[in-house]
């Protein structure tokens, strides 16, 4: 049987030591099956133990294999299309419940850290970057848009400003969010695994759910044992294959590269980010960047569409590297590495349930740090009978790729291509 072990990241290399992991090789019953132990599933399976649910966890890998051991480890509100788009798309009523739920991700993870004592290396502050007048007068607007919503913990930024909090000198502005921050992305997953384990949670490892028996105690086989469960969560996102057809049918893997530095040193490490902040820039096919606990620079950005994992990664992040920070020109590239998520049309999460008793939650668009921990919060909560924000998810329109399965992954890189160029020439 196959032993998939983590890909050469920054992130596998520095993660905490854990204990080994059961395969599943029984027949097992649970009130709860899940599938998946990245954020989505681990998540769910935090709030539903916490309710007294009995809760098994079904992990193809290892826990946090997929986007949430790799991801750049930013905390960033809100959703891949902002509340604005969602209250044009579906009305006043049902975007202010879900704009009321946009910055409870970032405070979930917080909690569990605290709770749980996990150990991620967890710093405040976010900062979004704008290339231009353009981009600056977006983030004016959204400081007004997140403010209706309650989120105050926002200052916008002139030129003389962001360059006191990031050593570089291509931006016109920015807008700083103390509510964001960044993690060891792999280190909260495991923490919150061992957190599961230790509300009688259990997760089996190198265990793929390879068929869904559906019906009324839903049935998931593994290719040594069986998990019957009272319901089943799906939480699979981009690796979760053809499990679920009609999920499959509606989303796109794709693909983002990260590079990682050696250690820079105090001094190189202050002088790029004074303050220690993650910052994102304001294009559609944006670059973000952090430092790491021992004074890293993790550097990310570009999509392959389809997820294809690249020949030459360094070879892609490093020019956008060098053009943020030329001097480090001659710092040597220890890690690089590619993650998939999960894309949807609409690039909003695709939440509901198939039947009456097998739940989902996908398709975070390049934005999932802070929802899918929402996202398991909605799912507990609908498990529990009280459905209204699982709804407001649920009602949500998606539409699959158009030419289906085939074209979806040259329409939307020439989609891509189209918003690349509005980027280059600030239009």
């Amino acid at each position: 049987m196959a032993n998939t072990q983590y890909p050469e990241s920054y992130y596998a290399a520095s993660a905490n030591a854990v204990p080994p992991r059961p395969v599943l090789q029984d027949d097992v019953e649970t009130d709860v099956c899940v599938i998946g132990a990245g954020y989505t599933g681990l998540s769910s399976a935090l709030f539903l133990l916490e309710n007294g649910f009995r809760v098994t966890v079904l992990e193809a890998a290892k826990v946090g294999f997929g986007a949430s051991g790799r991801n750049g480890g930013q905390i960033v509100n809100s959703y891949s299309r902002d509340i604005d788009v969602i209250e044009r798309t579906v009305g006043p009523k049902q975007a202010q419940l879900l704009g009321e739920m946009a910055f409870e991700g970032g405070r979930i993870i917080r909690e569990r850290v605290a709770r749980y004592n996990i150990q991620c290396d967890l710093k405040d502050g976010g900062v979004f970057a704008a290339l231009s007048a353009k981009q600056m007068g977006h983030l004016e607007s959204q400081k007004r848009l997140w403010e209706r919503f309650g989120h105050t913990q926002l200052e916008l930024m002139d030129q003389r400003r962001i360059r006191e909090v990031v050593g570089c000198d291509q931006y016109v502005g920015g807008m700083l969010d103390m509510s964001g921050g960044h993690i060891h992305p792999l280190n909260l997953a495991l923490g919150e695994a061992a957190a599961v384990e230790s509300l009688g949670g259990t997760i089996y490892e190198q265990s793929p759910a390879e068929r869904i028996e559906r019906g009324a105690n839903p049935v998931v086989h593994t290719p040594q044992g069986k998990v019957r469960a009272r319901f089943i969560i799906v939480a699979g996102n981009a690796y979760l294959g053809n499990l679920v057809p009609e999920l499959a049918a509606k989303s796109m893997p794709c693909g983002t590269q990260v590079i990682t530095t050696e250690p820079l040193g105090d001094e190189l490490a202050k002088a790029l980010l004074p303050q220690d902040y993650c910052v994102e820039d304001c294009n559609y096919l944006l670059d973000y960047y952090r430092l790491t606990a021992d004074k890293r620079l993790i550097f990310g950005g570009g999509v392959v569409y389809g997820a294809r994992d690249p020949a030459n990664i360094e070879a892609i992040i490093r020019p956008k590297m060098l053009k943020a920070f030329p001097q480090l020109k001659d710092v040597k590239i220890d890690y690089a590495w590619t993650g998939n998520f999960l894309l949807t049309l609409s690039r909003l999460p695709q939440v509901g349930r198939l039947g009456d008793n097998i739940y989902y939650s996908q398709g975070c668009s390049g934005h999932g740090v802070t929802y899918t921990h929402l996202a398991g919060k909605v799912l507990a909560e609908a498990l529990r009978g009280q459905a209204e924000r699982f709804d407001a998810f649920a009602d949500l329109p998606h539409y699959p790729f158009p030419g289906g399965q085939l074209l979806r992954t040259p329409f939307a890189a020439l989609g891509a291509w189209y918003y690349g160029l509005r980027d280059k020439y600030g239009l």
